[in-house]
């Protein structure tokens, strides 16, 4: 269906705030490039609110749905497509996908929608991570998302989950990996940091990123940092982030006598100066859907070790060619790598060469390739 008639060179994207969370950070990088490259974006908030809201750029116009009810936003989503005529709207997040194809079938607008998965749902499943709420949530969406133009899966193997769990045929599935690096996170990487451990010269710090629930795992984590200690008896760990963990961590770290050597400052908003001067840094998760942290790790030239967990690590570090791989909850495997990098480190420059791979120019050429496919009528 060709779209010649809407207008082509506006984009929006839809979310439900900009409270804190990945989604919400990388969709500010992509919504920016484009505004950059001339297109009219805007930004669509079922809630005007979140942390994020002071980085909207200038050239980005937020549109406040002020919506009361999540299930009641259908509404509002299609009116907004009628009154704007945007060529394409772009949205994250399940629940919210879910509205945007419910507003496009029952407004009946043509306004292209591309939905974007993030995580390995099949994984939340499995590992009984999914609430009552969540399967209802997934089971609307298998019957559902078939009706959007293009799903954007963020890694192979959220794709696959994709065509698994949802129905998706590939033929409608484009994997874009997360647009990562920014243009300044070169600038943010050099910042100071208000840390003792990173302030003094050859402290082997050992770092993590990420909210403190179950699914990034800091447990094995810890544990690991228990069996590096015996080796290096000097290093030190820093995990930042928030979340519900955080007790049962204190905890851990207590009964294992690493108060001394283990620190939660909770969320920073640069973490990158913290990478950069950091040994190597360790992304724990039982699963992810791609593994933004590990990217920004790399990028700044820091050494990472990963779990291979579904999905996402084993794609960004191409089955353990640039930093090591070990199985989900091995504590002993992944104190292990850890040690061993801390021994005998890569070469930053090609870490960083290999974290350009996950450019915002390069996510948003994808995106381009779909929009003017939708605009020759090829999709």
């Amino acid at each position: 269906m060709n779209i010649n008639y809407l207008n082509e060179k506006k984009i929006a994207f839809l979310l439900e705030s900009l409270k804190l969370g990945g989604i919400g950070r990388l969709t500010l990088l992509l919504a920016e490039e484009l505004a950059d490259r001339g297109y009219q974006v805007d930004l669509v908030l079922l809630k005007k609110q979140g942390q994020y809201l002071k980085q909207v750029p200038s050239n980005v116009r937020i549109v406040d749905l002020k919506a009361k009810k999540l299930l009641l936003s259908s509404h509002l989503i299609g009116s907004y497509l009628k009154r704007e005529n945007a060529a394409v709207l772009i949205s994250a997040n399940e629940r919210v996908n879910i509205m945007a194809l419910l507003a496009k079938k029952l407004f009946r607008v043509k306004t292209k929608l591309i939905i974007s998965v993030h995580v390995n749902n099949s994984e939340a499943i499995a590992r009984q991570e999914a609430s009552i709420y969540k399967k209802l949530v997934i089971l609307v969406a298998r019957r559902i998302y078939r009706w959007a133009d293009k799903v954007v899966a963020v890694s192979k193997g959220v794709a696959e989950d994709l065509e698994k769990l949802f129905l998706v045929s590939r033929d409608k599935i484009d994997v874009i990996y997360n647009p990562v690096i920014s243009k300044d996170i070169g600038k943010k990487a050099n910042e100071a940091v208000d840390h003792p451990w990173l302030n003094q010269d050859r402290l082997p710090v050992i770092l993590g990123v990420g909210r403190l629930i179950r699914q990034k795992d800091f447990s094995t984590l810890v544990k690991s940092f228990y069996e590096i200690k015996k080796e290096i008896a000097d290093a030190k760990l820093i995990i930042l982030g928030e979340g519900e963990e955080r007790l049962k961590l204190e905890r851990e770290i207590n009964e294992l006598e690493l108060n001394d050597d283990v620190d939660l400052p909770g969320y920073v908003e640069n973490p990158y100066s913290y990478m950069k001067k950091s040994e190597v840094f360790v992304l724990s998760s039982a699963w992810e859907g791609f593994g933004n942290v590990l990217v920004e790790a790399m990028a700044v030239g820091t050494p990472v070790v990963s779990t291979e967990c579904p999905s996402g690590p084993t794609e960004i570090l191409e089955g353990g060619k640039y930093g090591p791989l070990v199985a989900v909850g091995d504590a002993g495997s992944l104190a292990a790598a850890a040690i061993n990098i801390l021994k005998d480190p890569p070469e930053s420059s090609f870490l960083i060469r290999r974290a350009q791979d996950f450019s915002v120019d390069k996510a948003v050429n994808k995106y381009l390739e779909i929009l003017k496919d939708f605009q020759e009528g090829k999709t």
